[in-house]
């Protein structure tokens, strides 16, 4: 194969990824990573809390493209190509293990995110990858004889034959701007996964309750999702809050972040069980208080604030527990219904919904289906998913194809 220059904007875990499975593949490519800052592979450095979330265990290849709110189909056959099974084994063949968790997450044994960093770093010097930082691409125009110039921050112009934008999420259109330079449209940036403000009194007073089921919906758009669920100092969180922010995006940010949103506490049980436990606990417990005899699994923090928002007497005992009461407390555990009144980002993660169109890319080879020797990897794309390591493994994946595709 013929010797070419490749370019890659964006020194984070697709623009590596990318730009080793490109050396791999012909090893008289000459490849420069450009990163606009100072440390190359930061968001690697801070994620999972510091310990690298690098990929779920989920190695079937349609399910686990289920996991992206944006960007599900054309994955299907990305990870077709390149799963996290095929991650698994490129770690560990550069003598990274990873473990697996309760939750499907996989980490690196050793629990630390410089694992993954020295692992690419160092992968990068010995393919003879060249690294270049504080050097952000400030211009790109397309070369009549085919290829790019670019006009980097420094001043500097070099050209390449072809070119990877790798450069991460387009949280504002300008991040986006090097795309649409050369042709190409952006899905409007809003965020995605992020947590709800909710001022509800009682609420508040259960910070640091968890729920390990709960289904939250948001009515009148069809959003729902169920899972563990967290109250916050400022609201909810927790896996199924996440989700549904990360499917409604678009949805909750037309709204402006203000919407009612419903909890189900009992999502395994229906309003005819909820009387069966009413009347049992009347029969076995007549004298004891409503208030402290909580309905499993609910925890006794929270049951005893949703009774009292029932609108249920704090003495109030199972004796005398009312038709009308009944069917308060079951409202109230069935469709509590709180104000959400903003968002907050989710701790480190910054994913964001929007991005490059995907019709105007290839997702065998990753290519822009309008730009020849222009490819796309990462966040730079309007794909995003869930927490769990999806975010990473679509920029694993990506990163993969395109590094194959530019050095063939």
């Amino acid at each position: 194969m013929d010797a070419k220059h490749i370019v890659i904007a964006g020194g984070g875990a697709a623009g590596f990824f990318a730009a080793l499975a490109c050396a791999e593949m012909n090893k008289g490519t000459e490849i420069l990573i450009l990163e606009k800052t100072a440390h190359f592979l930061a968001k690697v450095k801070i994620s999972g809390g510091g310990r690298c979330n690098v990929t779920h265990a989920n190695f079937d290849a349609r399910e686990f493209a289920k996991r992206y709110p944006r960007g599900e189909r054309p994955l299907i056959s990305a990870f077709a190509r390149f799963q996290a099974r095929d991650t698994v084994a490129w770690f560990e063949s550069r003598g990274v293990k990873l473990k697996i968790e309760n939750d499907g997450r996989m980490f690196p044994v050793s629990d630390s995110s410089q694992t993954i960093i020295d692992c690419l770093l160092n992968s990068a010097r010995r393919a003879g990858v060249k690294l270049k930082a504080n050097c952000a691409v400030e211009t790109v125009a397309r070369r009549s004889e085919g290829g790019f110039e670019i006009a980097l921050s420094g001043g500097e112009k070099l050209t390449c034959d072809r070119l990877l934008l790798a450069t991460g999420g387009c949280r504002t259109p300008a991040l986006g701007q090097l795309a649409v330079s050369l042709g190409h449209r952006l899905e409007p940036p809003v965020p995605s996964l992020f947590t709800f403000h909710i001022a509800t009194p009682w609420l508040k007073t259960l910070a640091g309750i968890s729920v390990e089921d709960a289904e939250v919906s948001v009515a009148g758009i069809g959003l729902r999702q169920r899972g563990a669920l967290l109250v916050t100092h400022w609201g909810l969180s927790g896996p199924a809050i996440l989700r549904l922010s990360a499917w409604g995006a678009r949805e909750l940010h037309a709204m402006h972040y203000s919407f009612p949103l419903q909890v189900n506490w009992l999502p395994d049980v229906n309003a005819e069980t909820l009387t069966g436990h009413f009347q049992a606990r009347r029969n076995s417990q007549p004298a004891k208080r409503i208030i402290n005899s909580p309905v499993a699994p609910v925890p006794a923090r929270l049951w005893e604030q949703i009774v009292l928002a029932a609108g249920i007497a704090r003495e109030t005992r199972w004796s005398d527990f009312s038709r009308v009461a009944q069917h308060g407390l079951g409202q109230q555990l069935f469709r509590s219904e709180f104000p959400v009144t903003g968002k907050s980002l989710n701790k480190d993660e910054f994913v964001t919904c929007g991005g490059v169109n995907l019709s105007e890319v290839n997702f065998k080879t990753m290519e822009s289906k309008l730009c020849p020797g222009l490819f796309f990897a990462g966040e730079v794309l309007d794909v995003d998913g869930i927490t769990g390591g999806f975010n990473f493994q679509a920029a694993w994946t990506t990163g993969w194809l395109a590094g194959k595709a530019m050095a063939s």
